[in-house]
């Protein structure tokens, strides 16, 4: 009987533990969407900044012979697309978060990779984005 009893206990702190370790994993895919959110924001609010320079050096007196050429807009909209996909992220998280949870419950445990390759080429996609927008303001 009492063998029972440790045995009992013993897989609800494993089933409490994978419980606990599969929330810490929702808030480290939360945690990773906020700061995708935040650097698109600060991306487009940097846009709008350049944007403002250049109207005040066009408005203030510059010689003539110095040309300042107008931003074309790709970084608002590139973090405006940040945003949005850290948003995604954050959505994506959350369910994968209950479906582990309900597999846990179950031990039924089967694990998937969609999120972690779908946020290494987001991230790498930023990563060549930002190379050919830096190489290219050269």
């Amino acid at each position: 009987m009492q063998n029972n009893i440790s045995t009992n206990t013993s897989t609800s702190l494993s089933n409490l533990r994978d419980h606990m370790a599969n929330e810490r994993t929702f808030l480290a895919w939360i945690r990773t969407s906020l700061g995708i959110m935040a650097f698109g924001f600060v991306v487009e609010k940097f846009s709008l900044f350049l944007k403002q320079i250049v109207f005040f050096f066009r408005k203030s007196y510059v010689p003539t012979t110095l040309s300042i050429s107008p931003l074309p807009g790709y970084s608002a909209i590139f973090g405006i697309i940040l945003v949005a996909l850290g948003a995604l992220i954050c959505l994506l998280a959350f369910f994968k978060y209950k479906k582990v949870e309900t597999q846990i419950s179950n031990d039924a445990y089967k694990p998937t990779i969609a999120l972690d390759v779908m946020l290494t080429l987001i991230v790498f996609c930023i990563g060549v984005f930002l190379t050919i927008y830096l190489i290219s303001n050269i």
